[in-house]
Parts: structure tokens; sequence; C-alpha cells
């Protein structure tokens, strides 16, 4: 089949994703073309040897984004067109039903932090806006009825929020899990560090909840962190981390985690609402300790007490009393087993066959 993947963010997990999967569907014997902005990921499709085709499309008011992007589709004419982000999904499946492309589909990764709240186990990431119903729930209802497509998701509590509160007929959305390279990930032998020290990476922003895992770390004197990622929260975050030294680290952006990764021994999860972030999954396939929230797809990843810990959100004792938890032993116990789960059930290779049944559905 000849596919188009469309974003209109150059970063961020959709992108990722993309990055990781659009290899996998080429050596599936796919024709696949990439169509997104300048980026990291960008250069890593690129390196890959996948077409990439330039698009900026930087607001839903953006018209002569839309049009290059109409363009880009007449030209092109894909059997599959496949939407990553809501932009994306908005102007992809409009388009696509508008020029017959004969399948359209659009993952959902993420649901908007105002109504973060209606996937099961998510707490509230953020007030919910006036409009937030009308655009995510009734409007993304009748768009995916209007074009036909179908919606994947990566996790089964997401893909429920799409029946039950979206409304979506349930032949129309695909659970996809999520999968990464495992091997290029994987740590072929650690080094004993001489103090626990715990990873955390992403965006600073409020759904995050860097602010609980700091304030664990008030209560775990014998574990350090490092913090790698920016955000707008970066700067209050920096001081709230000031009264515990030199224990925590603030990496910026990393935009290849491996070094960091084989330098830590146990990963962080927090947050207050999640899907299935990669970030996890690389973190397990490095083999580190995960610890995280039980919200949303995460427990659909990690087993509790057996590849890790899952705490509730929002509650810095409980995710204190986790990390104080892990001695070496388990720390290498839950390690292996978190590396386990990723290369047998969260490998680019499932990820991948996923989306060629979804396509051909």
């Amino acid at each position: 089949m000849r596919v188009a993947l469309l974003l209109t963010q150059g970063g961020g997990g959709p992108a990722d994703h993309v990055a990781d999967v659009a290899p996998a569907l080429v050596a599936r014997g796919h024709e696949v073309v990439v169509l997104m902005p300048d980026g990291a990921a960008a250069l890593r499709i690129e390196a890959a040897g996948v077409r990439r085709l330039a698009l900026s499309l930087t607001s839903a008011r953006d018209v002569r984004g839309v049009a290059s992007l109409a363009s880009l589709l007449r030209r092109l004419r894909p059997d599959v067109l496949h939407a990553h982000d809501r932009r994306a999904g908005l102007y992809g499946r409009l388009l696509g039903r508008a020029l017959h492309v004969p399948r359209l589909v659009y993952t959902l990764h993420g649901v908007p932090d105002g109504l973060s709240y209606l996937v099961a186990g998510n707490a509230a990431a953020a007030r919910e806006r006036p409009l937030d119903r009308l655009r995510y729930l009734s409007f993304e209802r009748r768009l995916s009825s209007w074009s036909g497509a179908v919606v994947v998701t990566p996790s089964n509590a997401t893909a429920e929020y799409l029946r039950r509160c979206v409304r979506l007929p349930a032949d129309r959305v695909r659970v996809v899990p999520n999968g990464i390279d495992a091997k290029a990930y994987a740590v072929p032998s650690r080094d004993p560090l001489p103090r626990r020290r715990v990873l955390w990476l992403g965006l600073m922003d409020r759904v995050k909840r860097v602010d609980v895992l700091l304030d664990a770390l008030a209560e775990c004197p014998d574990v350090d962190a490092v913090l790698a990622g920016d955000g707008p929260l970066r700067a209050s975050l920096e001081a709230r981390a000031a009264g515990l030294g030199d224990r925590v680290t603030f990496a910026g952006f990393v935009a290849d985690p491996r070094g960091l990764l084989a330098a830590c021994d146990t990963f962080v999860l927090p947050s207050a609402a999640e899907n299935a972030p990669l970030a996890l999954l690389r973190a397990m396939a490095a083999g580190l300790a995960p610890v995280a929230t039980r919200v949303g797809g995460v427990p659909e990843v990690v087993r509790d007490e057996v590849d890790g810990l899952l705490v509730p959100p929002g509650d810095p004792a409980a995710l204190a009393a986790a990390l104080r938890s892990l001695d070496a032993s388990r720390v290498a116990a839950f390690g292996a087993s978190s590396a386990r789960r990723v290369a047998e059930s969260f490998d680019v290779e499932r990820c991948a066959a996923g989306l060629e049944a979804a396509y051909a559905s």
C-alpha cells in the first residue's frame, strides 16, 4: 500500500512514534511517505531512508498550510492517509474525504488535558474548558462518522473513552499498542551505582506532575534524580528542588536518552494522566525498574509487582514509599522483567503489524 503518515508537529510523542513505525512499515513492503515539519524526528526518519516531505501547517487558521497539504495529497494519491496529531486528524480527515483517499486513519495519542479525567484511572490534569466537550466529543464523533475514518489508540483505556464518551462504534476503534525498537535501547551490562539514581523524561508541564516527584524525593535521602526535559514549569521546578541540593540534576532536553538510561537504575513516571508513553517503553527496554502512577494505559504496560510498582497519582507519600521499598535485588528483578515485557509485547514490529491490520480494515 502507498501510505502517507501526516503530522503537523515536528516534535513530541506522535513525531517520535512516527519515526519508529515508518521504517518498520517500509520493511513490511509498503511505500511510505511522511508529511511533517522539520525537526529531530524528521531527521531520524530521513536517516532511516524513509521519504519525507516538508509540511508547515502551524494552526487551524493556516489557510496556506491547508492548501499545501491538499496539493501534496493530490500529487501523492495515497491508499492510506494516517494522521497523528489533532490538527493533522482534523485536516487529514476533511481533505482525505474530499479528495477520495480510500482509507483514512487517525491515531488518538492522548486526550485533551481538560477531559483527561474521562479516561479510567486518570486524574484531572487541567480544568475543563467550556468548549472542550463540543470540540473533542461531539465534533470528533461527527468528523469520524462523516469521514469514515478508523480511529487507532495505543491503550484499551483510551479506546473505552472513545466508545463511551465520544460514542464511536466499536468497529471504528482499533487498539494498537505503541512499539519501539527494543534492541536499540537495551543496555548489555550495568555498573553498580554508588547511590540509587532515578530518571524522569518528558515535558515539564502540569500534567506530568514533576512536583510530586520532587516532594517524594524529599522523603528519600538516599535517592538521587536526573530530570531530562524542558517546558513551561522548569523554572518553578528548579526553585522547588533547591532544597534538595545536588541530589537533583536538571539535564534539559536530551534528543537521545540512551546515555541517561544506562546511567540510572529506576524510571519514575508521576503523571496525572497518560496514554501509553514512549518514554516509559524506552526506559523498560533499557532494563530500568519503573515506578509509575496507575493512570490511563500505564497499567497495561507495567504489571504491578511484576515489572515495577504502580502508585496513585498526586500522592508524594505513596511514591516515596515505593522508591524506598526498592533495594538492589528488586531493582534488578523489575528491570529484567521490564526488558522482557517490552521485547515481547511492545516491539515496533508488532506495532507495525497492528497498523497494517487497521489499514486493511
